[in-house]
């Protein structure tokens, strides 16, 4: 805005700004220098620095999101070469390189070769998660390849100290920095998995510079890694630092401090663990347990229901019930047949006595009619019977003298005679 024929200063900046953004070649560019100021802003996790040559300095700034893909963590007095671009903060007017990426200064072909090597050992498999071994809940023993001096052993002490102090560890120094210290590293490798009896093994260093970690970056040292017959835990440098050894190894820690916590399990963690176990087997062991009882109370009415005595006492129900309803149908069948029994009966004797009266009724008659032609009626009327004495009737006077002795029957009585022979008259 112009006032009075001048302009603000936020027009100032904001001109400035556009000038040097309309500039190519500051667009993108690298710078080397020395890092002097370093400042680590926790809260956000940017990096604030300048960086200085022998005559001159520029205020830096690498943001969060940047400072995962440095090649280094930087202190102050380290050569560096940062990649970025410039431009102004509007608000106190001031330009600054604002880093996008930052490496060693004069190490440009190690980083070269080692991006070479990296991709040659992952194209063969050495980083593959899939080969990637489990660590132990609770390891037996503990192998450390480390500097019986470093800054790292005496850490890893410290933590398998306060965590698990009665895991055994056992150290093989080896030299972790310089010429010669992969090779001795690679070697100190392959004894703690061949010449011990660990179970797992943790290969550590504290900080430094990139030239003080990179004998972790060499191939001798990934192989012996991938080779090692026991799980390994790589803890190097500090937590930005990620070296070869970290990539080929089962479970890459932030710091020497974290690869302890992540090997020695925490007393109180595993008590915890444990007790969490013991709860749940317990309320499955009751859950089960109740299961079973169910199943056998179960079990058991069957057995009862079925059980010989069980059976014989429903028999035996049965068995009673069966004979009161047969007794009761017996009786019926009983008492219907004594009613038909009866009513048989009494038109049995009705009919005995119907016959028997018509029988007497015919009798009656019979003797009536015998009684008429009986002789003895004739007898009644003055009549006599002559028989033998054997009782055949006499119809004849020759019958009689034949007989000699007769018998004559009057109705009221029978007398014995002798008969004299006399003539008959021819005409008889």
């Amino acid at each position: 805005m112009n006032e009075g024929g001048g302009i603000t200063v936020t027009r100032l900046n904001m001109m400035i700004a556009e000038a040097i953004r309309r500039e190519p070649r500051i667009h993108s560019l690298s710078v080397k220098g020395e890092i002097s100021g370093f400042r680590h802003h926790v809260a956000s996790g940017h990096w604030y620095f300048s960086l200085k040559d022998a005559e001159s300095s520029v205020s830096c700034v690498m943001f969060r999101q940047n400072t995962f893909h440095a090649r280094i963590r930087p202190k102050d007095g380290d050569s560096v070469i940062v990649q970025g671009y410039v431009d102004v903060y509007p608000k106190n007017g001031t330009y600054q390189l604002y880093a996008t990426g930052m490496s060693p200064d004069g190490t440009g072909d190690l980083y070269a070769r080692l991006e070479e090597l990296k991709r040659r050992l992952s194209a063969e498999g050495l980083f593959d998660p899939a080969r990637k071994r489990v660590l132990p809940l609770v390891p037996r023993k503990v192998a450390v390849v480390t500097s019986g001096s470093g800054a790292a052993w005496h850490d890893i002490l410290n933590v398998s100290g306060m965590r698990a102090p009665s895991v055994p560890i056992v150290l093989i120094p080896v030299t972790v920095q310089g010429e010669k210290a992969a090779a001795e590293i690679a070697a100190g490798i392959r004894t703690a998995a061949e010449k011990t009896d660990a179970d797992v093994m943790i290969v550590a260093r504290g900080g430094g510079s990139t030239e003080d970690l990179w004998c972790f970056n060499e191939e001798a040292v990934a192989r012996a890694v991938a080779e090692s017959r026991i799980p390994v835990v790589s803890g190097v440098g500090h937590e930005i630092d990620t070296t070869i050894c970290d990539l080929a190894a089962d479970v890459r820690a932030s710091t020497p401090s974290n690869a302890a916590e992540i090997v020695f399990p925490d007393r109180k963690e595993l008590r915890g663990r444990v007790e969490k176990i013991r709860l749940e087997l317990k309320r499955r062991t009751e859950g089960r347990l109740a299961e079973i009882r169910a199943q056998v109370r179960q079990a058991a009415l069957g057995l009862a229901a079925a059980s010989p005595e069980r059976r014989l006492a429903r028999l035996t129900s049965e068995s009673r019930l069966n004979r009161e309803r047969l007794n009761n149908a017996v009786r019926l069948r009983l008492n219907g047949a004594e009613s038909r029994n009866a009513e048989a009966g009494r038109a049995l004797t009705d009919a005995v006595n119907r016959r028997r009266e018509k029988a007497e009724t015919t009798l009656i008659r019979i003797r009536e009619r015998l009684e008429a032609i009986s002789p003895l009626g004739v007898l009644q009327r003055g009549y006599a019977m002559v028989t033998d004495l054997e009782d055949r009737v006499l119809t004849g006077a020759q019958q009689a003298r034949d007989a000699a002795e007769i018998r004559i029957r009057f109705a009221n009585g029978s007398v014995e005679a002798s008969v004299r022979k006399e003539e008959v008259p021819e005409h008889e």
